[in-house]
């Protein structure tokens, strides 16, 4: 049986296990509009490339040329589309939010990706995968307990503003 003890004087402040204002990240709709197309561009380019790269057959550093072969693929083609806009939604997410956030975000591409394995793909997944990327999944949350830049004005109360200086170009 637990005892009542004397109040302890931490070195930092006491949060409830359950309350965490650090994790009180406000986003509109068109940042949850990147982050989603953060997830499905990459996942769905990931596959139609593994789907044309599977068709085109093994490509090893002897026959490199191949891979230019690949460029005919439609899949292969679709895929570096996709990547593409995967690329350009990331680098959006990450103009007005930490990696740290990002991440985890879009961690539930994990799921998208097996989703599209097994059943777009036609690959077997065993048990295992399943659990591990469940573990992933759900584990991403602990990765983001640090506030992120989605708050531009809760960010620039704590980023000092540096100072103008001259680059001495064209002087």
């Amino acid at each position: 049986m637990l005892k009542a003890t004397q109040p302890v004087d931490l070195p930092f402040p006491a949060v409830p296990l359950l309350e965490c204002p650090e994790m009180n990240h406000r986003l509109s709709p068109r940042q949850y509009a990147t982050l989603a197309a953060v997830v499905f561009t990459a996942s769905f380019g990931d596959a139609l490339l593994s789907r044309g790269m599977t068709q085109i057959g093994p490509v090893d550093l002897h026959h490199l040329l191949l891979l230019f072969h690949a460029l005919s693929n439609l899949n292969v083609v679709l895929g570096i589309v996709l990547l593409i806009g995967f690329f350009a939604s990331y680098m959006s997410a990450l103009s007005w939010a930490d990696l740290t956030f990002v991440m985890p975000a879009t961690a539930f591409g994990n799921v998208v990706i097996a989703l599209l394995s097994r059943f777009f793909l036609h690959e077997h997944l065993s048990l295992s995968r399943w659990i591990g990327i469940l573990l992933i999944t759900s584990a991403v949350g602990f990765v983001a307990n640090r506030p992120a830049r989605t708050d531009l004005k809760a960010h620039s109360a704590t980023v000092p503003e540096l100072p103008a200086t001259r680059s001495g170009v064209g002087v």
